[in-house]
């Protein structure tokens, strides 16, 4: 199984997963930030980015407060 790195944590995704495939799987929202390999993924690529073996992710989500 392919793994990651999502917010500094190894992990094994299954086989050809997109970013929204696996953001969805987290039970985490695709309004989400995701910058992948050191880039921002635009929100409306996510159905399209595969992720790959080594591919290194920071999620964010935004809150609201101050």
């Amino acid at each position: 199984m392919p793994r990651i790195v999502v917010n500094g944590k190894e992990e094994q995704i299954q086989g050809a997963v997109t970013i929204a495939e696996f953001l969805q799987g987290k039970g985490v929202s695709s309004t989400t930030l995701v910058e992948r390999n050191m880039e921002i993924v635009k929100r409306d690529r996510y159905h399209e980015v595969q992720l790959q073996e080594g591919d290194e992710l920071e999620v964010v989500q935004m809150m609201a407060g101050g």
